[in-house]
C-alpha cells in the first residue's frame, strides 16, 4: 500500500473514531439514570431528592429513578454507587454523614471502604441547620431545663439518630462537648426517618434533625425544638434559639449532596452537574423545598468539592470526639 494514502487512510479512521466518541458522549442519557438514595422515606434526603429527580426528567429527557439502599447510616448507599459501573447512569444522593466514613473504619481498625475521594461531587442542593428536638410530652420549654434534667441521678434519657457515627448523630457530639454533661443513651437506627419515627413514639426522648424532616411535627405539637444549630435562626421556626445564642459554641449543617462514581466520564459529569443546577434552580422545585421548611443552598460540583474539603475535616472531629466517649 502506498505510505501516503495509508497516513491519510489511518488518519480518517482516527478522525471518525474520534467523531464517533464525541457522539456517543453527547448523546447521555440514553436511558434512564437512577439516583442511590442511601436513607430510607421520612428524611431530608428523601424530602429533597424525589421532587429534584420528578424536575431533571424533562431537562435530561429520559426517566430519572429514585431507589432507595439504606443502612448502615448511610454506608450501603454509598458502597452501592462506589462500585458501580462509572457512566452516569447510578449517581448517589447522600448528605453530611458521608464525611466520616473513612475516619470510622480507622477507629475501629478496619479496613476502609468508602473514602471522600470515591466520589465526584455534582451538586449541594441544601444545608438546614440541626434542630435539637424532644417529644413534646415531656415538660422541658427549654434547652437549659432538659440539660439540667439529664444531670440527675434517675435519668435516664434516650437519644435517636439516623445511625451511628452518621450525619443526625455527629452534631450530639459538639453539643457534649461544649456543655460537657449531655449524657443519654444512644438508639442508632437506619435512617432520619425512623429516628423521628422512635421520637414520636417515645422510644426515644430527644434527637437532632433537619428543619424539613421534623416542621410538620414541630407545627402539630408533636416535637419541640430546643435549640438550633444555625449560625442564625431559621426563617421556618423563628422562636427556636440557636445554639450560639445560648452561649454554646455548636454550629453544624444537615447538607444533601449529589454525587457520582470518581472515575465518570468529564463530558457525562458536565451534562448532570448542567441538569442538576437547572432543576434546582427552578421555580417548581424552590417551592416544593419552601413548602417543607426548606430553603435552595446550592453549590455547583467544584464549590461543592471545596465546602466539603472544609466540612469533611469537621466530621472527622466528630467522629473522634464520639470514639474518646
Amino acid at each position: 500500500m502506498d505510505r501516503r494514502r495509508f497516513v491519510i487512510g489511518t488518519a480518517a479512521t482516527t478522525a471518525a473514531l474520534a467523531t464517533g466518541q464525541a457522539t456517543a458522549q453527547e448523546a447521555f442519557p440514553t436511558h434512564a439514570v437512577t439516583i442511590i438514595n442511601a436513607f430510607p422515606p421520612g428524611g431530608i434526603n428523601d424530602i429533597v431528592t424525589r421532587p429534584l429527580a420528578s424536575t431533571m426528567e424533562p431537562i435530561l429527557k429520559q426517566p430519572v429513578v429514585v431507589e432507595t439502599k439504606a443502612g448502615a447510616a448511610g454506608q450501603v448507599g454509598a458502597q452501592v454507587v462506589s462500585a458501580a459501573k462509572a457512566d452516569g447512569y447510578t449517581i448517589l444522593s447522600h448528605n453530611t454523614g458521608i464525611s466520616g466514613y473513612e475516619e470510622v473504619d480507622k477507629l475501629f481498625g478496619r479496613p476502609v471502604k468508602t473514602k471522600r475521594s470515591d466520589f465526584v461531587t455534582l451538586a449541594r442542593i441544601v444545608a438546614d441547620p440541626v434542630l435539637f428536638l424532644i417529644n413534646a410530652e415531656l415538660p422541658y420549654k427549654t434547652f437549659k431545663e432538659f440539660l439540667e434534667a439529664t444531670k440527675k441521678p434517675d435519668a435516664a434519657f434516650v437519644f435517636s439518630s439516623g445511625g451511628l457515627y452518621g450525619a443526625t448523630h455527629l452534631p450530639l457530639a459538639y453539643l457534649e462537648k461544649v456543655t460537657g454533661s449531655l449524657k443519654m443513651r444512644h438508639l442508632p437506627t437506619n435512617g432520619g426517618g425512623p429516628a423521628i419515627t422512635a421520637i414520636l413514639g417515645n422510644n426515644a426522648q430527644a434527637t437532632t434533625q433537619s428543619v424539613s424532616a421534623t416542621l410538620s411535627h414541630i407545627k402539630s405539637g408533636k416535637l419541640r425544638a430546643l435549640g438550633s444549630f444555625g449560625g442564625e435562626r431559621s426563617k421556618f421556626v423563628p422562636d427556636v434559639p440557636t445554639f450560639k445564642e445560648m452561649g454554646y459554641d455548636a454550629e453544624y449543617y444537615l447538607w444533601v449532596g449529589l454525587f457520582a462514581p470518581k472515575a465518570t466520564p468529564a463530558p457525562v459529569v458536565t451534562t448532570l452537574r448542567a441538569a442538576i443546577k437547572q432543576a434546582a434552580n427552578s421555580d417548581a422545585f424552590k417551592t416544593v423545598l419552601a413548602n417543607a421548611g426548606q430553603e435552595l443552598a446550592y453549590l455547583d460540583g467544584p464549590d461543592f468539592q471545596k465546602f466539603w474539603d472544609i466540612d469533611g475535616k469537621r466530621s472527622d472531629e466528630a467522629v473522634v470526639l464520639i470514639g474518646k466517649q
